[in-house]
C-alpha cells in the first residue's frame, strides 16, 4: 500500500471517529452543551490529537535497528528529541520549585505566579549565559587549538573512528567540535546580545527625541526609517556584508566589527517605530507637562520621565530583537559573510558539518553533530520567546 492512499485512509477513518466522538458524547451525557454545541472540527481536533499520541507512542517503542543491521536514524532522533523534552520539562519544574522556595521574597513571589514555560525560558537562559560567560574554564581546549586527527567520529570510541580525547569528536582541520560548540554561545550569543545593546540605544534614542520634538525631526527621521524598512532585512544585510567583506580585506576580525554595525542599524529601525509610538503616547501626560513647566531638560524628559514608563514595551521587545539579532547572524555566518574564522559560531558549524547528515543510516549521534549547533540556536530563540511572552502577559495587566 503507498504512503498516499494509507495517509488518504487514515484521514479519512480520523473524520469518521470524530463525528462517531461527537455524537457518543451527545448521547451519553444527554446532549449537554459541551458536546451539543461542539463544532465539527473541534471534534475532529480531539480525535486527531489522540491519534497523533498514540502513534508518537507506538513510534517511540520502534525497534533501532533495522533488519540489516542499519541504524534507524528517525527513531533514534524521535527518541532523543522526546526524552530531551522530558528532561527539559522536569527541569523547568525542580527549577520553578527551587525559586519558589530559595531567594527574597520579591523572587519567590515571581516564581510562584511564573508559568512553566516561563521557567524553563529563565532556566535555559541563565544556562547559556554561564557557558558563555564561562566558556574558556568549561571547554577542554581552545576554540582555534587544531589536532593530528582530523574528522575524529563522536562517541569516543578507537574502533570506530573516534578519540577519547575529543568526545564529540573533531572537524575537517582537526578542531575540538565540544569546545567549538562551548565557544559558540560567548561568540554568537555574545555577539548578538552586543548588537541588540546597540540597535536599542540608536532606535530607542531616536524614537523618543523624534516623539519629544516632534517638527521636521520626526519627519526626516520617520521617513529615512520608512526606506530602510522597505528592504527585506536580511537580503539587505547580506548587500551590505558582502561590500564590507571588499572593505575589511585580510582583516577578519574587522569583518565581524561591520556586521555588527550594519545589524544594529537595520534592527534599529523596528525599535524606533517602537519607541516612537510608546513615546507619543507618553509626552501628552499631564507630568510630562508639569516637567516641562518646571523648566527641565531635553535629557531629564527622556531618561527620567518617558523612558520608565516605557519599560514593559521595550524589555519585550528586546527578546524578539535579540531573537531576530542572535538568528540574523547565525544565518549570515552559515552564508560566509558573518563572524569570521578563527571565531567559533554555531552557524559556521552548521554549515560546515552539513556533509555528516549523510551519515545518519551509520552513524547516528554522527548525524546529529550539525543538529547539536542548530538545536543550540532553536532552544535559545524558544526560551527567550517564551520569556517574552511571559513578560507581555505581566505587563498587559491580564489575570489567569
Amino acid at each position: 500500500m503507498s504512503g498516499t492512499l494509507t495517509f488518504a485512509l487514515a484521514l479519512a477513518g480520523i473524520i469518521g471517529l470524530g463525528w462517531v466522538f461527537r455524537f457518543a458524547g451527545q448521547q451519553i451525557t444527554g446532549n449537554k452543551p459541551f458536546f451539543r454545541d461542539m463544532p465539527f472540527a473541534v471534534a475532529f481536533g480531539y480525535v486527531l490529537g489522540v491519534a497523533v499520541v498514540l502513534f508518537a507512542v507506538w513510534y517511540y517503542f520502534q525497534p533501532t535497528l533495522t533488519e540489516a543491521g542499519i541504524a534507524n536514524a528517525g527513531v533514534m532522533f524521535f527518541r532523543w528529541a522526546v526524552q530531551g523534552f522530558l528532561i527539559a520539562a522536569i527541569a523547568a519544574w525542580v527549577f520553578r520549585l527551587l525559586g519558589r522556595t530559595v531567594g527574597t521574597a520579591g523572587s519567590r513571589k515571581l516564581f510562584r505566579k511564573m508559568p512553566l514555560t516561563a521557567a524553563f525560558g529563565i532556566m535555559v537562559i541563565g544556562f547559556y549565559t554561564i557557558i558563555a560567560v564561562f566558556a574558556g574554564v568549561i571547554a577542554p581546549y581552545g576554540q582555534e587549538e587544531v589536532f593530528n586527527q582530523v574528522n575524529a567520529l563522536p562517541g569516543g570510541n578507537p574502533a570506530t573512528g573516534g578519540n577519547p580525547d575529543h568526545i564529540l569528536g573533531t572537524d575537517q582541520i582537526g578542531r575540538d567540535l565540544l569546545s567549538r560548540l562551548i565557544y559558540g554561545a560567548q561568540n554568537t550569543v555574545g555577539i548578538a546580545f552586543a548588537t541588540t545593546l546597540l540597535a536599542f540605544f540608536l532606535g530607542g534614542t531616536l524614537g523618543f527625541l523624534a516623539a519629544t520634538l516632534r517638527g521636521w525631526l520626526d519627519q526626516v527621521l520617520s521617513r529615512g526609517v520608512d526606506v530602510l524598512m522597505a528592504i527585506p532585512s536580511l537580503i539587505f544585510a547580506l548587500l551590505l556584508m558582502t561590500i564590507a567583506s571588499a572593505w575589511a580585506g585580510s582583516e577578519k576580525w574587522l569583518l565581524t566589527v561591520y556586521m555588527v554595525l550594519i545589524i544594529a542599524v537595520i534592527d534599529s529601525t523596528r525599535v524606533f517605530r517602537l519607541a516612537r509610538a510608546v513615546g507619543m503616547n507618553i509626552v501628552v501626560m499631564d507630568y510630562i507637562e508639569a516637567a516641562k513647566l518646571r523648566g527641565e531638560g531635553l535629557s531629564y524628559l527622556i531618561f527620567r520621565e518617558i523612558l520608565p514608563n516605557a519599560t514593559a514595551p521595550l524589555l519585550a521587545e528586546f527578546g524578539l530583537r535579540f531573537c531576530f539579532v542572535f538568528l540574523t547572524i547565525a544565518s549570515l555566518s552559515f552564508l560566509g559573510v558573518g563572524i569570521q574564522p578563527p571565531l567559533a559560531d554555531w552557524g559556521t558549524m552548521v554549515r560546515d558539518l552539513s556533509q555528516f547528515i549523510n551519515f545518519a543510516a551509520f552513524s547516528p549521534l554522527t548525524a546529529a553533530l550539525p543538529l547539536m549547533a542548530a538545536g543550540a540556536i532553536a532552544l535559545l530563540t524558544v526560551a527567550v520567546n517564551f520569556v517574552v511572552d511571559w513578560i507581555l502577559h505581566q505587563s498587559s495587566g491580564l489575570k489567569e
